[in-house]
């Protein structure tokens, strides 16, 4: 990989990182699921509900323990509520996120990082993450983290933007997210700096092999992905 983490413009240290997505998604927490729903046509529930069916074996155990992580305002925690019968819980470090999370529902909900969760070692039987494990300052320490606190044969299942495979689609994905996308998102959530980081941060995170092939050297075994929409977006799953 090109970088070790999210690189903000103008951040030095994983720590300025961490405080700036911290900070950018706090401001735009209210208007979030609106713009995630009309900036992907939609397309967002169809994604977060195929994360949903491929871990639907799991969640479907009445001991299983289940985390969202980075949960947001816990879209996928709300499918995975409503589909099994394991213990589902959600956490993000952004207080505001959750603050919209805890709207939609009843599972616990906890405010913590991803790179230090507050939890034991071999605790849970599933980990998932919707676009959050991009905006990680340190994508290594992420995924060590997650293997931490994965039982053995646990899951992790990320969801994640990616590089669209087809060259004309991903001229025109690029002329969308890097003159459209800001502008729109900056119109409706009041902060243009957000979604001109969502492009720059897609442009500079690893394609869908690249984060398999890491996913794999950090020890997770038998990890797969398939692509969606054209290759824009990745669902990787790997296991402990």
């Amino acid at each position: 990989m090109s970088v070790s983490g999210t690189t903000p413009q103008g951040v030095t240290s994983e720590r300025e990182a961490s405080q700036w997505v911290r900070g950018m998604f706090g401001r735009i927490a209210g208007r979030y699921d609106l713009l995630n729903h009309v900036l992907s046509f939609n397309l967002d529930r169809v994604w977060r509900a195929r994360l949903v069916t491929r871990v639907s074996d799991i969640l479907n155990r009445p001991d299983a323990r289940v985390l969202d992580l980075c949960c947001g305002t816990a879209d996928v925690l709300r499918k995975m509520e409503g589909r099994g019968t394991a213990h589902t819980f959600g956490s993000d470090f952004c207080h505001p996120m959750l603050t919209q999370a805890r709207r939609k529902v009843s599972s616990p909900l906890f405010e913590a990082d991803a790179l230090t969760l507050p939890l034991a070692d071999q605790s849970l039987d599933l980990i998932t993450i919707a676009f959050g494990f991009r905006n990680l300052a340190n994508y290594q320490g992420g995924l060590e983290e997650l293997w931490r606190v994965l039982k053995p044969g646990g899951v992790v299942a990320i969801l994640e933007f990616s590089q669209p495979t087809n060259r004309a689609f991903g001229a025109i994905y690029g002329f969308f997210s890097t003159r459209m996308l800001p502008w729109i998102g900056g119109l409706v959530s009041g902060s243009r700096e957000a979604y001109s980081y969502l492009p720059e941060s897609i442009r500079k995170f690893p394609n869908a092999d690249e984060l398999a092939a890491q996913m794999q050297s950090s020890g997770f075994a038998r990890v797969d992905f398939e692509r969606m929409a054209g290759g824009a977006v990745a669902l990787h799953i790997g296991r402990k």
